[in-house]
């Protein structure tokens, strides 16, 4: 059966031109099984050419996801409160929404009730992530200042009581911030005497 073979493909997510190679089928007969094999459900449509077998879906790691959410809107990285659970620096905990961070659009995308969100920044703001276990990924810092600089365009909300404080590394924290409007500063500045009395 041709379901057996896609199995096979050893890629978390592929495209027709993938399915074509591995079944040795034309483009189009390969978009034609796509989209019914999504149909039948048997396939997870994650955007136009991109499809992952359901079965894998339904046992997606977290680093997982977050490669899909990379691909779903290119380029972007995981970032905010989705990042900040990942590292353990925030007590809070998202279930079915992943945050990132995009330089295209302001965009949201929900495949089978997982909320993927991308708030779009400036291109100078885009920086301090890397990849990690084939995602990208904000540093915990960037994703703090991240969320400070939506929080000061009033984009933004961020729950500073479940944050783990102590574990960010301050100089870094500083070094991301002499970039940011004085508004952002500002926003920190307050939250750490606020935090101080």
């Amino acid at each position: 059966m041709k379901y057996q073979l896609l199995r096979e493909i050893k890629s978390l997510f592929f495209s027709y031109h993938e399915v074509a190679e591995r079944l040795n089928i034309q483009i189009d007969s390969a978009r034609v099984l796509c989209s019914r094999y999504h149909s039948k459900g048997w396939l997870v449509r994650i955007k136009r050419n991109v499809y992952i077998l359901k079965e894998r879906w339904d046992n997606l790691r977290n680093g997982e996801i977050f490669q899909l959410a990379n691909v779903i809107q290119v380029p972007s990285y995981i970032s905010l409160t989705t990042a900040l659970a990942f590292y353990g620096y925030t007590t809070q905990i998202q279930q079915d929404f992943v945050e990132s961070v995009c330089v295209t659009r302001t965009y949201d995308k929900t495949v089978l009730g997982v909320e993927f969100n991308y708030t779009k920044v400036s291109k100078e703001y885009c920086c301090h992530f890397e990849k990690v276990n084939g995602f990208f990924i904000a540093t915990p810092e960037k994703s703090l200042v991240d969320a400070l600089y939506l929080m000061s365009l009033g984009r933004y909300s961020l729950d500073f009581s479940a944050l783990e404080i102590s574990k960010f590394d301050g100089r870094s924290l500083e070094d991301i911030l002499i970039n940011y409007p004085d508004r952002v500063k500002k926003l920190w500045n307050n939250y750490e005497a606020n935090r101080a009395t």
